[in-house]
């Protein structure tokens, strides 16, 4: 179509111009040489069938067959389809551990390391020693056993994939006996009965809900029982007329029937947490010391690490799970094993950690520190949002979030956004022109307010924030 066409009227779809004399004009090019002549061609045929439909419906403007006017049309197409879907967002909504939002953010050490990992070969199953053959378990299995106090560690991609393997390797085709009280169900309705039929187990439940005693083990215990396992139940809490069989009680028992404990510690700490005054929580170390023969936890939770499932204890037992088929599949690759060997790396100065460690940092940021950056901050939302919201200070509580330590919170501030008049979906509006922005912000809304915990909100991160508050359009 020549381009001095008039711009009143509309145009027919005669008037369309043909892809192959549209890939040679000059305003094609640019876009040629940067996305390539196949995914232009396709673009470009996509939007000629629309516009040929918008000429049959007789609403077809002659502006929109311009050259310069389908190269724009089809550069928006390209930019919104090479907007990253994994984006980084700003992580307002109080839990510090939110899964939604990928769990642990990693130290700057444990970025580098799988940057490195990325770029170059790594020696990820070769021995710099011998020349020969390695095991992958190997980069971190020595500082796990350190730090732990175990004989052997491996690592499989997640928590749940490591019970998922305990079981397989030690109980397949037997029984394993568990609390009625501790068959949790952790997010996506992912359930431990489910993980035992899986990994074709028998669940033997003893004692209750609230209630569960030695004897309902040992009661239980017979000729193809194959565990005993001890579940944290770190995502709830159950109070009252409660009893419970700890992991040494446990340990007794079983050593005493010659029936292995396997404790699954969920967030499993390698710390203990109450020396930053947070809660206390069960520590690896404290788990294998009570008695239990193998412990699994998480690498993305309490320990700040990368997502993965960690598998310390004995070395006779560890030595079973490696050699299972199912190890393989579970495996974990050489970016997750480079972001975890430094990360473990830090715990060996345990009085540095807080420092250097994000998530523990997050956890122990000082409320008078939050509270004074909500006082810094408020000005810069109160003029995105106009005078349609009242932007104030808040004084909030946080969680940590992602099964851990489900009823303690943390103190904590923030803003406070409420409209000035009601408006039926108005703070519905703001909340998703936060999340519209260049690095979305992520809040929560409850009792007509939106509430943003700026916990995570690290001081290094106020500049950026702050930058992109002019772009807010509620």
């Amino acid at each position: 179509m020549d381009n001095s066409l008039n711009a009143g009227g509309t145009a027919t779809a005669a008037d369309i111009p043909s892809v192959d004399r549209l890939l040679n004009r000059h305003a094609m090019q640019a876009l040629l040489a940067h996305h390539g002549r196949t995914q232009v061609t396709h673009a470009l045929r996509s939007h000629l069938e629309e516009l040929r439909r918008s000429a049959l419906a007789g609403a077809l403007a002659p502006v929109e067959l311009l050259d310069e006017a389908i190269a724009s049309v089809l550069t928006m197409q390209f930019d919104a389809a090479a907007r990253r879907r994994l984006r980084a967002v700003f992580n307002l909504t109080g839990t510090v551990l939110h899964t939604n939002l990928g769990r642990a953010v990693l130290p700057e050490e444990a970025v580098s390391a799988v940057v490195q990992a990325m770029r170059a070969p790594v020696a990820l199953e070769y021995d710099l020693a011998s020349g020969g053959r390695g095991e992958r378990d190997t980069l971190v299995e020595q500082v796990l056993c350190e730090l732990t106090g175990a004989e052997a560690a491996t690592v499989v991609n997640n928590n749940a994939a490591a019970v998922l393997l305990m079981l397989s390797a030690l109980a397949a085709r037997r029984e394993v006996i568990v609390s009625r009280g501790e068959l949790i169900e952790i997010g996506g309705s992912f359930r431990i009965p489910d993980i035992m039929r899986q990994a074709g187990v028998k669940l033997v439940e003893v004692g209750t809900t609230n209630r569960t005693h030695a004897t309902d083990y040992a009661e239980a215990i017979g000729p193809r029982s194959a565990l005993l396992m001890k579940v944290h139940t770190s995502n709830y809490v159950i109070n009252g007329f409660t009893h419970s069989v700890g992991v040494a009680e446990l340990a007794d028992l079983g050593r005493s029937r010659t029936v292995p404990v396997a404790a699954d510690l969920g967030s499993g700490s390698l710390v203990d947490l109450t020396r930053w005054n947070l809660p206390k929580e069960p520590t690896v170390r404290e788990t294998l010391k009570e008695g239990a023969d193998l412990v699994s936890f998480s690498g993305d939770k309490l320990l700040g690490g990368p997502q993965a499932g960690l598998i310390v204890g004995r070395a006779d037992l560890i030595a079973k799970l490696k050699k299972h088929p199912l190890k393989r599949a579970l495996r974990v690759g050489k970016l997750t094993l480079a972001a975890l060997e430094p990360v473990l790396a830090m715990y060996r100065a345990p009085e540095l950690l807080a420092e250097r460690l994000t998530t523990l940092r997050l956890l122990t940021r000082a409320a008078e520190a939050i509270s004074a950056q909500a006082v810094r901050l408020r000005p810069a939302l109160q003029q995105a949002v106009g005078d349609a919201y009242e932007v104030s200070t808040a004084t909030l509580s946080s969680q940590i979030g992602s099964g851990a330590l489900p009823v303690d919170r943390l103190p904590s501030h923030g803003l406070a956004v409420r409209p000035v008049k009601a408006r039926r979906g108005g703070l519905d509006r703001l909340e998703r022109a936060l999340r519209e922005l260049p690095r979305p912000v992520i809040g929560r809304i409850a009792e007509k307010t939106l509430w943003l915990d700026l916990r995570c909100l690290e001081e290094s991160e106020e500049s950026a924030f702050v930058a992109q508050c002019s772009e807010l359009r509620p």
